[in-house]
């Protein structure tokens, strides 16, 4: 029999007797924990091990918990992970600056074992079951993922983490570019909600949509432009040349022969030997029926 999965508890403080009590009450639930005694430490921790769920002391010499927070959920890979501070600070201007640091809870020092341990079932339960969601998502090929208000990625389906890297400046975070941030200004404000066009450092091109939001996380789905694909996939699937498969396309769009010049900048005599040129490649004799078979090869692309 497959050994039961253990949650992976990092606790960071400086405080031994906290490190103690702690691993103590933790590993007897059944969790496995790490321990780092300061905020650098805990990042090059990270670095090897992925935890589950964090417990981050607020106040700690050097780095303290509110920076080693933002350091932590600048990473992707652990954006999704719950961080939950602990604190002897009660006021609430520091609650309010850990959570906007990205922390999830808090508990105040001295911490009562029963009640850590009850915040820390609840935040791991949340925590699987995003990432079910998640991974429901990306195996139906959606490219879905969520955005702070400034742009920073919350998290991503990894289809959408794959496309993001290539999109985003290598120098940066992971996050929306300059002119993508403007455009999300622009549907929070509801002033903009069309889908913006967007391209990687290869050239091609991608389509960025708003999809909603809830409070703080905001939902953009990011994928290839339509257009772009539909070419692709009629030029690959019916061996014709990308000009015919641009008529071909329109065509199916309903656009009359005049249209279809207009738009792609041809005379009405180029597109005619255009269409006739895809009649003979599909083995049809007129526009309907070339038609439909393009229509057949885009309907999943729909």
């Amino acid at each position: 029999m497959a050994e039961a999965h253990r949650d992976i508890v990092l606790v960071v403080d400086d405080s031994p007797e906290t490190l103690s009590f702690l691993t103590d009450a933790i590993e007897r639930s059944g969790a496995t924990v790490l321990v780092a005694v300061a905020g650098d430490l805990a990042l090059a921790l990270v670095e090897e091990i992925t935890p589950d769920i964090i417990l981050l002391d607020a106040m700690m010499p050097g780095m303290d918990g509110f920076e080693t927070c933002r350091q932590l959920k600048a990473r992707t890979d652990l954006a999704h992970v719950p961080v939950i501070f602990m604190t002897g600070l009660s006021e609430t201007e520091h609650i309010v600056k850990g959570l906007e640091a990205g922390g999830v809870d808090y508990v105040t020092k001295p911490i009562a074992p029963d009640e850590i341990l009850a915040r820390i079932r609840v935040h791991l339960a949340g925590a699987r079951s995003a990432r079910s969601a998640r991974a429901a998502l990306d195996t139906t090929g959606r490219t879905l993922f969520a955005v702070d208000r400034e742009g920073n990625v919350l998290w991503s389906t990894p289809q959408a983490a794959r496309l993001l890297t290539g999109i985003a400046p290598e120098s940066m975070p992971l996050g929306l570019p300059a002119a993508a941030q403007a455009w999300l200004n622009g549907c929070l404000s509801g002033i903009a909600i069309a889908p913006i066009p967007l391209s990687d450092r290869n050239g091609t091109a991608y389509s960025l949509s708003f999809v909603g939001s809830t409070g703080e996380e905001i939902l953009l789905r990011l994928a290839r432009d339509g257009t772009a694909t539909s070419l692709e996939r009629l030029g690959a699937r019916l061996r014709i040349t990308n000009r015919e498969a641009e008529v071909l396309l329109w065509l199916s769009r309903g656009k009359s022969s005049r249209d279809i010049g207009e738009i792609l900048g041809l005379s009405p005599r180029t597109v005619t030997k255009h269409l006739e040129a895809i009649y003979a490649k599909l083995g049809v004799e007129n526009r309907t029926a070339a038609s439909v078979i393009a229509a057949r090869h885009l309907q999943d692309l729909a």
